[in-house]
Order: C-alpha cells, then sequence, then structure tokens
C-alpha cells in the first residue's frame, strides 16, 4: 500500500471559529455569504431534492448578439473558445496571436461543450446559453427550471456550473448551483431548447460528465463529497461518496472533488485530490481504489485524451509551508507523472487536436486569477502566457 502524508488539519480544514469567523471562505466555502451560509443542510446530502420551480414563458430570450463575425463565417481549426467569468461572454483565441472576438452569453458563465454541429453550449448564471461559434452569435438563452436567487457573479454565485453533451448531441446536462442548498441536474432538448426535466444531485455541481455510450451522467458535488451518477435512460440518481481524506470539516474543507474524466478504456472516474491522490471510481459498483500522484498541490481542472492520458490542474498550495506551486500534470495510463510548473493560481485545461499541445485556464474560481492562458508544449515542457477574455474558466478547442 502507498503512504501518503496526512494532511495539516489546521491547514486543509477551518476549525470551528474560523469558519463562524469567515463563513467558510475561499475553496472550502459551500454557498456565498452570511444569508446563505445560516441554515445550510449538512455535508453530503448528496441527493436531497433541490428546490424547482416551473418554466414560465418561451424557452429562449432576446435577441442574437453578435460580435466579430469570423472570415467567411468559418472557425479556423484549433481556435479556443473561454468562457469569461469575469464578464458576460465567451471569447475566441487565436493560440498564435490571442483574442479574436467576444460574443455576450449571460452573467458569469462558467462550464461550455461544444458539439459537433458547431456549437456551443454554455452554462450562464441566467440559462444556457446557446452560441454558433462559425457565425459568432448567440442563438438562445434557456433559462434554468430550478430557482437560483438572484442572478449574481462571483465564486458562490447561483446557476449553471458543470456542462457536457450527450454522444448523439440530443441532450445537454447542466450542474446548477443554488447557494446554500443541493443542486440539480437540468436536461436541455438541444432541439427544441428548453429544459425537459431536473434531478436532484449534490451541493455545487462543479463538473458534469458523460460516459462513452451516453448511458449515465455524473454531477461532481464539490460541497458534499460525492458524484451523482445519473441514469440517462430513467434519470434515477444515486450518490457515490469520493471522499479520500474523509469528511472532516464538511463545508470548511479543501479537500473535495472538483472536476472528473472518464478513462476511455474502461469508464472509470478519474478525480485527482492534492496532487497526492488520484481517486479511480468505478460507477458500477461505487468502489474507490486510490492510486499516488506526486505535483502535492490542490488541484482543480482535468481532462483525459483519447489514450487514456489524464492532465490536472493544479491551483497552488493550501498549506505554504507543505505543498507546491502551481502546476500542470500529465499522467500516462501507466501512471508515470510529468509536473509541468505553471506562473500563478489557473482553473482549467484543454488540449490540440494532435495531443502536443495543453491550454490552461487563468481564470481560477477564487483569489489569484488572471486574464489569459498557458499554453504548454507538452513535448519539451516550455510554457507561454497568452493574454485572452475576462478570468476565462471553460475552455474547448473548435
Amino acid at each position: 500500500m502507498p503512504k501518503f502524508r496526512r494532511p495539516s488539519r489546521a491547514a486543509r480544514v477551518l476549525v470551528p471559529g474560523a469558519v463562524a469567523a469567515v463563513l467558510l471562505t475561499g475553496c472550502a466555502q459551500g454557498s456565498g455569504g452570511a444569508a446563505s451560509a445560516a441554515g445550510t443542510t449538512p455535508a453530503g446530502a448528496g441527493t436531497a431534492p433541490a428546490g424547482a420551480s416551473p418554466t414560465a414563458g418561451p424557452s429562449t430570450t432576446g435577441s442574437p448578439v453578435t460580435v466579430t463575425p469570423g472570415p467567411a463565417g468559418t472557425v479556423a481549426p484549433g481556435t479556443l473558445l473561454v468562457t469569461d467569468f469575469g464578464s458576460d461572454t465567451v471569447t475566441f483565441v487565436d493560440p498564435a496571436r490571442g483574442a479574436t472576438g467576444s460574443v455576450k452569453v449571460g452573467t458569469a458563465p462558467y462550464g461550455l461543450a461544444v458539439g459537433e454541429d458547431g456549437r456551443a453550449w454554455v452554462a450562464t448564471a441566467e440559462g444556457v446559453a446557446v452560441v454558433d461559434t462559425a457565425s459568432r452569435e448567440r442563438l438562445a438563452l434557456i433559462p434554468y427550471r430550478t430557482d437560483t436567487g438572484p442572478v449574481t457573479t462571483g465564486e458562490y454565485r447561483g446557476g449553471g456550473m458543470g456542462i457536457a453533451l450527450s454522444p448523439d448531441g440530443r441532450r445537454a446536462y447542466v450542474g446548477v448551483n443554488v447557494p446554500g442548498g443541493n443542486g440539480a441536474l437540468e436536461v436541455v432538448d438541444t432541439a427544441a431548447l428548453k429544459v425537459t426535466d431536473t434531478v436532484p444531485v449534490g451541493r455545487r455541481p462543479f463538473d458534469v460528465d458523460v460516459s462513452r455510450d451516453g448511458t449515465e451522467v455524473y454531477a461532481t458535488d464539490h460541497d458534499s463529497f460525492d458524484v451523482t451518477v445519473v441514469t440517462a435512460g430513467t434519470l434515477e440518481p444515486r450518490r457515490i461518496e469520493v471522499a479520500p481524506y474523509g469528511t472532516e470539516g464538511g463545508l470548511g474543507s479543501w479537500l473535495k472533488p472538483h472536476y472528473t474524466a472518464v478513462r476511455p478504456s474502461d469508464g472509470k472516474l478519474l478525480l485527482p485530490f492534492e496532487g497526492e491522490r488520484l481517486a479511480v471510481v468505478d460507477p458500477e459498483t461505487g468502489r474507490t481504489t486510490i492510486e499516488p500522484m506526486t505535483a502535492n498541490t490542490h488541484q482543480h481542472g482535468a481532462t483525459v485524451t483519447a489514450d487514456g492520458t489524464l492532465l490536472t490542474v493544479g491551483t497552488g498550495p493550501i498549506d505554504p509551508d507543505a505543498d507546491r506551486g502551481p502546476s500542470l500534470t500529465v499522467r500516462a495510463p501507466d501512471g508515470a507523472e510529468r509536473v509541468h510548473p505553471l506562473e500563478g493560481p489557473h482553473e482549467n485545461v484543454a488540449v490540440s487536436r494532435d495531443g502536443r499541445t495543453a491550454y490552461v485556464t487563468g481564470g481560477f474560481t477564487r483569489d489569484g486569477y488572471w486574464d489569459g492562458l498557458t499554453v504548454v508544449d507538452l513535448d519539451t515542457g516550455d510554457t507561454r502566457r497568452l493574454p485572452a477574455g475576462s478570468r476565462p474558466l471553460g475552455i474547448a478547442v473548435l
């Protein structure tokens, strides 16, 4: 059995007095401020109902918004699209030159998914925006059924977080955060442009993923230490706790799941923790095995390539006396790792089509973010910073 460093309780868990004083400030926090922190439900209540209300009126709002169309309405291969969490736009980025234009989508956009038809589905605080990436226009803004309270900005704002498409492109699944309570997975009919179903999930669904065959959807619930597995056909949810360090500290703990990657070879879920432990979850049995990691840093975004290479973003130290700084871990299917240092915190990562370049967003969900990307040459480890967007979080290669 590999040995892992035990985290310092003072560094990794906010003690009760500190929780009361700062109302769970930072990534450890489970809700957005004093009003919502009071009366929170216990951490781990991963499938309690998320207060939902029916949607009234049409499923699309406003007129299309167009900014800087591409040449002849086309998208250059390898163009990047990022969500501007610090604004209300998505930004198109040329990896060589930087930003080439933005499209207004809705307040504080978070995750995005792009279909084979070129439409991007963007989770904002107001609803799911649909963007034609060729003409660079917003086609629709689909409101949520779930009541998330007033539209706000910042780390703990309500509304959409993780989002993913079914393999056939007929459904979009978005994790909806409800400040102070459990969230919901909303199902969007991509032809009708409306929400058709809601499913209760855990607290703050950072990430949403879909199995390769489309039969299951996985919501990674940060503040309830779990993944909610939803059967796509019946929409039945079941909770799998993923807490390799335990759940001590509840909402005040730093040691929670953030993002998940689905391993292509066997469909198991890969969740990196602290650059120390990779939780490998079998969604069929609910069993978790732990493999050692080497980056020794707090980790957020994750993606996996077709050959099973895992890339995960290290945001920096929780305990400055023990942890290392920001980095990008590239983990081969056999477990061998290369750790590329980064300058400053980052949030998420995408990989070029040829698998040779990684693009890491500098937005970050906490303080320390910056307005750009780091481009990492995966052959040499060389990095360069590319100014683009406004606190970019989500990213896709078009």
